[in-house]
């Protein structure tokens, strides 16, 4: 939240920044939570957590989105949950990077899930992953980042996945460059670095314990772009 807030003010101004912070967030209220490609790919930003049992549960959620109600355990889960750090640790724990009550699932978890809505893999963000992607779960959910040099910070490559109609996976990196540009330039403005990183702190990288050998990913220096897979927003 202030991390996002101080930015839309830097760019815009106060008045402006405020107005346009208010209207994206009203924006976010209405979209949607997660998507299916072709029913068998699972995308959400963050993950299953505890909470999400059935795909229905999130075409269920009601518009506009409030953090609050029934519905903000099951919200907090597809926004905030993360794997647990490597494959070797099983069930759903609090999560000690992010603090209670988010909560971090494991290999088994992701098993269960993908079994009872039949579905093939999950993909989600939200963590810092260094190669730009990264497998869990015996290559059963892929969690992908673009953002490179994540807050100027981390040095991190980024990736894009390229999923094909018979959902062949391939990742596409990018990969950090050394002038941070104009787009990232409010980051050093007034050489207040110290207090923006109190504001929004980044969440560390995830290592690489989770990475596994089973189902490797397709990779291709420049691959044929293959027909692409159809998604539906949930």
């Amino acid at each position: 939240r202030d991390g996002f807030l101080h930015e839309c003010v830097e760019r815009c101004g106060r008045g402006a920044g405020l107005a346009v912070w208010r209207r994206l967030n009203e924006l976010f209220e209405w979209l949607p939570m997660a998507a299916s490609v072709n029913g068998c790919i699972l995308c959400v930003h963050g993950g299953i957590g505890r909470k999400l049992q059935s795909l229905q549960q999130i075409r269920e959620l009601k518009r506009p989105l409030r953090m609050a109600g029934a519905d903000a355990e099951l919200m907090l889960d597809l926004l905030w949950s993360d794997p647990t750090k490597s494959d070797a640790v099983s069930g759903v724990h609090l999560n000690d990077e992010r603090g209670s009550p988010i909560v971090c699932f494991g290999p088994d978890r992701v098993d269960a899930f993908l079994k009872a809505n039949k579905l093939k893999m999950i993909v989600r963000g939200h963590e810092c992953v260094m190669d730009g992607f990264q497998r869990f779960a015996g290559g059963k959910l892929i969690t992908v980042f673009s953002a490179t040099n994540y807050c100027n910070r981390w040095g991190n490559a980024g990736a894009i996945l390229l999923v094909s109609k018979d959902l062949e996976i391939v990742p596409k990196l990018i990969f950090p460059v050394d002038d941070i540009g104009i787009e990232a330039a409010w980051l050093k403005a007034g050489g207040n670095d110290e207090h923006l990183a109190h504001m929004r702190p980044p969440t560390p990288p995830r290592d690489g314990e989770g990475v596994s050998d089973e189902n490797e990913l397709t990779t291709q220096t420049e691959p044929e772009r293959p027909p692409e897979a159809e998604a539906q927003a949930l």
